[in-house]
């Protein structure tokens, strides 16, 4: 699919969705961003986009010289993992409801979190310098180390899952989305409250878009928190799938794993578009440089894609981090009900009660859809179809 260009007052708004199905509120913050004097070139936007706190869900921005907090998100380096296992189909027993409460065991959900510390020595080698380094974060993350280190290796609420899939031919895939956990909310938070104040801020259409300006100690602040989030939430879903994988170990003697897939899907990364170099923030997009591995999940009952990048550089070499909502959390529980939600996902061994029923497949864009909306950003690789969901 080509994208539709619309006309904005600093930059124009290149978009891979219809214009006339996005919501109006999206749209007003997309043209609040394409005024930015900061943003670079065009703002990319995906098929999966809807409103965000600041900036919108599925949307690539490039900056010269800035970066706005908002435009990566409260989640920072929330993202997806995969792996494919030798297993296949006829691997799996009949009932798969001692296998999901398997998982729910080793993988704390929710607000839950590890009685000790989850992270070993077959995650990383460096745990001593990532944790030393906990102590140079803002002063106000520091009362919280001992629960960030309960935290690592856990899932989390809302959207963020993990997933028994079966692609096409019957083989097994591990899934999982999850991110930084609170302290990563926590220090976004933080930033964000400390760019909205900031003087050069003062006139923006929505203060939510707020700055940091590079040269500055607030830049270098923010992006030395930043970034060791990010590298939080790769290493929790490590620490995830290696629990994960350690599950079917135990009940499939002799199960193998592929290398894993990764992806953050709410970063900044300092990358060089059209020649020069820029600070590109990913808010519900994947990197997809040509070659890249990528993960698009859908709902909870539609399946997902792995999918491969195409490197077009008009997206910023990237592509949608998923399905998309098409409604609020608020809409879905008010349109819903547990029947709904229990007939939407038959077939999956899950959660079918009310506490879930604002992760209903109906409240989420469709997958395909998206899939085909990008044709010219990814190519698909694998279709999977999940036989087991666990969430928070």
């Amino acid at each position: 699919m080509a994208a539709t260009t619309i006309a904005g007052a600093n930059v124009d708004i290149r978009l891979w969705a219809d214009p006339e199905q996005v919501e109006d509120v999206a749209l007003r913050q997309l043209r609040n961003i394409a005024a930015l004097p900061w943003t670079y070139k065009h703002v990319a936007v995906m098929p999966d986009v809807h409103y965000g706190i600041g900036a919108t869900v599925g949307s690539v921005i490039a900056m010269r010289g800035a970066v706005s907090p908002a435009a990566v998100g409260v989640d920072i380096g929330c993202g997806m993992t995969a792996v494919r296992t030798s297993l296949v189909a006829n691997d799996l027993p009949e009932s798969l409801a001692p296998l999901r409460t398997a998982l729910e065991a080793a993988v704390p959900v929710g607000r839950a979190a590890h009685k000790s510390e989850a992270f070993t020595a077959r995650d990383a080698a460096d745990w001593g310098p990532f944790w030393k380094a906990f102590d140079e974060l803002t002063p106000l993350v520091r009362r919280d180390s001992g629960k960030a280190l309960k935290q690592m290796g856990t899932l989390g609420g809302g959207n963020h899952f993990i997933e028994v899939c079966l692609d096409e031919s019957g083989q097994v895939w591990v899934m999982l989305h999850s991110g930084s956990r609170g302290i990563g909310n926590v220090l976004a938070l933080h930033h964000i409250e400390v760019a909205r104040g900031l003087a050069h801020n003062q006139s923006l259409p929505d203060r939510d878009l707020a700055v940091f300006i590079a040269g500055t100690p607030q830049m270098a602040a923010y992006r030395h928190d930043l970034y060791w989030a990010q590298d939080y939430a790769r290493r929790n879903r490590s620490v995830m799938l290696r629990l994960v994988c350690d599950v079917l170990r135990r009940r499939f003697h002799g199960v193998r794993f592929d290398e894993p897939i990764s992806a953050h899907h709410n970063y900044v990364a300092e990358e060089t578009h059209f020649g020069e170099e820029v600070l590109v923030t990913r808010k519900g997009a994947i990197r997809a440089r040509r070659g890249d591995m990528g993960i698009i999940p859908g709902s909870m009952g539609t399946g997902s894609y792995i999918v491969r990048g195409l490197g077009n550089p008009d997206s910023f070499e990237s592509a949608s981090h998923g399905a998309g909502r098409r409604m609020s959390r608020t809409k879905a529980k008010n349109s819903y009900t547990a029947e709904d939600l229990a007939a939407q996902t038959a077939g999956v061994e899950c959660r079918k009660d009310s506490g879930v029923v604002d992760e209903i497949p109906a409240a989420y864009k469709n997958i395909d859809d998206v899939i085909r909306a990008q044709d010219d950003l990814v190519e698909v690789v694998a279709k999977l179809k999940q036989v087991i969901c666990v969430k928070g």
